[in-house]
């Protein structure tokens, strides 16, 4: 070896991970990064908010307008690090916050205009009498990490998912629920979100829709009891009336079992 010549000295690969991001219209965050990639965390985000700001629930209806998702992964082939950024419009002004939460550099953030409908301004808008908190600026920027120190109980283990086509169109779902029965909707929440994160090919937009707030909503969709959650895309429609218990019985929704 030529001790002459300076050795290269390799730098360490990034670690892939998941980070996600919440804002509030007044334009406080929530964030979180994991390693593990094992939960979609909006749950923990919602109570954090719903706990920091004394807020009578969590605000599930911030979902999935104020949220931005960063995803990085190494590629087997070239070894290089690889990063998708996406921002619903609500949140993509933050790009500079985000980027150095995420140490992400001066990375472009891709908009994502899916979900028009739940995110429009006139929905969001009916909230603000009931969370007034959410539509002041408390200069709060909070890192959560508590869900990584708690493993995800046995509900939400993995299992191996029958195989699923993937479709044309992206998987889209609303989850109609009452409010009153606040430790329903949480558990039926965070059974879905574990579930549809490790068990669809593709990605996914939930909705959850109160039904005392929007009994409109709930007429259209011809809802009559809750919890009742519906698959509106892809076709053909599919909805299961009534709590979830097991994995298994979404996986069979979605595949129509």
């Amino acid at each position: 070896m030529d001790a002459s010549k300076p050795t290269a000295i390799a730098k360490p690969t990034p670690p892939s991970f998941k980070g996600i991001a919440l804002f509030t219209p007044g334009g406080d965050c929530v964030y979180c990064i994991d390693h593990q990639k094992r939960t979609h965390w909006h749950l923990d985000l919602c109570a954090t908010l719903q706990q920091t700001l004394e807020l009578a629930e969590p605000p599930y209806f911030l979902l999935p307008g104020f949220t931005a998702t960063v995803d990085r992964w190494v590629d087997e082939l070239t070894q290089s690090p690889v990063t998708v950024a996406e921002a619903y419009p609500r949140a993509l002004r933050f790009q500079a916050l985000l980027n150095r939460l995420f140490d992400l550099d001066d990375l472009p953030w891709q908009p994502n205009y899916t979900c028009r409908e739940e995110c429009s301004p006139l929905l969001i808008e009916s909230y603000r009498d009931r969370f007034p908190q959410l539509w002041q600026c408390h200069d709060l920027v909070i890192q959560v990490n508590a869900a990584l120190a708690n493993p995800e109980p046995e509900a939400s283990q993995a299992f191996d998912w029958p195989p699923l086509v993937v479709p044309t169109q992206p998987y889209r779902f609303k989850l109609f629920v009452s409010s009153i029965d606040t430790v329903a909707t949480e558990k039926m929440l965070k059974l879905l979100h574990t579930t549809l994160e490790s068990a669809l090919p593709s990605p996914y937009t939930l909705q959850v829709v109160d039904v005392l707030q929007h009994p409109d909503q709930a007429e259209a969709e011809q809802v009559s009891a809750t919890p009742t959650l519906i698959q509106l895309s892809p076709e053909p429609v599919r909805r299961i009336v009534g709590s979830l218990v097991h994995q298994q019985q979404l996986v069979a929704l979605l595949g129509g079992g």
